[in-house]
């Protein structure tokens, strides 16, 4: 089996792979004072309590957009699962061009996703990651990344407005029966679900027409995306395990004899 670890700003999600079957997935808050020991610790004890070992695992890849750690969990595979883990990053086979103007500025869990996306659903394509970033990533009918979008995450979005201001309240983000809130929290959940519902559409609504296309495939995936998907038309698919499907694709890729 295969360890495949997605390293974000809020969460580390991990997955077993056995071949091409999903296993075993969870997450765990992204934690930077946290040491390889502790990590280990916790990734040895949620292995045990699911009833594999470190000893099922023989291989591993980590995709991270924390730098600091990138250390602390290569070290902690090493030590607790006895094998170097590939890192997506330069020098790693991806099969997908870049066409940006920096290449190395674009992160791993965008080059992941829109690998996984194209082998998955074909191109061209939009995906969209609702993470601690909301991201749009292009993909053109040739199968290069040409380029996308970055936005603000729906939750942190939230968090500034509760932490900017004295008396708003702390909500949970859902769709209210309404635009019109006649209350706070209403008020609040209105402007964050529509507003990132318009946002979405909008922005999606632009690439399509930059692109000269229509006929793009929109994906969507991160923890807010079926939420959102509810609310509007041009989200085609959601798929919440795409980064960790795209992990996998990457490490038989480039473990693979040519």
């Amino acid at each position: 089996m295969i360890i495949c670890l997605d390293v974000g700003n809020t969460n580390i999600k991990y997955a077993l792979f056995d071949g091409d079957s999903l296993v075993l997935s969870f997450r765990v808050a992204t934690e930077h004072k946290k040491t390889s020991d502790e990590y280990g610790g916790q990734l040895i004890s949620i292995l045990r309590n699911n009833g594999y070992s470190a000893d099922d695992i023989d291989g591993g890849i980590i995709s991270s957009v924390v730098p600091p750690l990138d250390f602390t969990l290569e070290r902690m595979c090493m030590t607790y699962l006895k094998i170097k883990p590939l890192i997506v990053g330069a020098g790693l086979k991806t099969g997908m061009n870049l066409k940006v103007d920096n290449a190395r500025e674009v992160g791993a869990d965008r080059v992941v996703n829109n690998v996984a996306a194209a082998k998955k659903y074909g191109y061209p394509l939009i995906v969209i990651d609702f993470g601690t970033a909301t991201t749009f990533n292009v993909i053109d009918e040739q199968s290069r990344f040409i380029g996308g979008v970055i936005a603000p995450g729906i939750k942190g979005s939230l968090d500034s407005l509760v932490n900017g201001t004295a008396k708003l309240p702390k909500v949970e983000i859902e769709r209210p029966d309404k635009v019109i809130g006649t209350n706070t929290v209403t008020n609040m959940q209105s402007g964050i679900f529509y507003g990132f519902s318009g946002l979405v559409e909008y922005i999606v609504k632009k690439i399509k027409r930059e692109m000269k296309c229509n006929d793009v495939k929109v994906v969507a995936t991160g923890g807010f995306s079926e939420i959102i998907a509810k609310e509007i038309s041009c989200i085609d698919s959601v798929d919440k395990l795409l980064t960790l499907e795209g992990l996998k694709y990457l490490y038989y890729l480039n473990n693979t004899e040519d």
